[in-house]
């Protein structure tokens, strides 16, 4: 795991998975990593009907605020997953 530095405090995978949850009321959010690099895999009713892409997009405009900046807590998510409830 690589070290990338932050001025976040907090837990940043708690973090990941507020901010999905909070853009996307009925997602399952799982997340890991560390160090700037996270694994998501989220799963909701709103991915149905939506191609990979557009789902993975909902997810990522949820926490493009963490992914901003140069000390921003996410520097990379190295795999998104996303399934249809």
């Amino acid at each position: 795991m690589s070290h990338h530095p932050t001025d976040f405090q907090g837990s940043v995978t708690d973090a990941i998975r507020e901010a999905i949850v909070a853009a996307i009321s009925d997602a399952e959010v799982l997340v890991s990593g560390g160090g700037g690099h996270f694994t998501i895999e989220v799963t909701s009713k709103v991915f149905a009907g939506k191609s990979r892409v557009e789902s993975q997009r909902l997810v990522y405009a949820a926490i493009t605020h963490l992914m901003r900046g140069d000390m921003a807590p996410v520097h990379a998510v190295d795999s998104l997953r996303t399934h249809a409830a």
